[in-house]
């Protein structure tokens, strides 16, 4: 089988987090395997910050029951960036308000940047996938407490 193929192959499984690839053609069949990790993410420091600017807690905020709230799922596989650069402030946190059509995050596919967007207006009750992990197709990526 030729070089170029495999190499295709395997800048492929790599470019779309495919973990198996099988080529097959009239005299061989060739099966190709990766294990995914996770990013290890980097380290930063923290900037501690007067009590009066700290957000409050995850666990204070009050998660409606499930009916109350509606999912935003990712729509492809690829990495989950709460920010448009590892400098700005996250899209949305939760607590904060958000009407249709409002950028949440960023999905990166085969280094496309796809802007995921609120499918309706509400409050963000909870972020749920972690900044620079992969993330996988119908993967939960936010709840929001829906407007009535």
């Amino acid at each position: 089988m030729d070089k170029k193929i495999l190499k295709a192959a395997a800048d492929t499984m790599r470019e779309l987090g495919l973990s198996e690839v099988r080529i097959k053609d009239t005299e061989t069949e060739i099966v190709l395997k990766r294990e995914i990790t996770a990013p290890v993410p980097a380290v930063s420091t923290v900037q501690p910050q007067p009590a009066a600017q700290m957000s409050a807690p995850k666990e204070a905020i009050i998660e409606p029951a499930a009916a109350d709230w509606a999912e935003v799922k990712s729509p492809l596989i690829g990495v989950f960036y709460e920010a448009a650069s590892p400098d700005a402030p996250p899209f949305v946190r939760p607590g904060d308000r958000v009407k249709k059509g409002d950028v949440l995050c960023i999905v990166e596919a085969m280094k496309m940047m796809n802007e995921i967007c609120a499918e309706t207006d509400g409050t963000i009750i909870d972020v749920c996938a972690e900044n620079g992990a992969l993330v996988e197709y119908g993967q939960l990526l936010f709840k929001i407490a829906e407007d009535k």
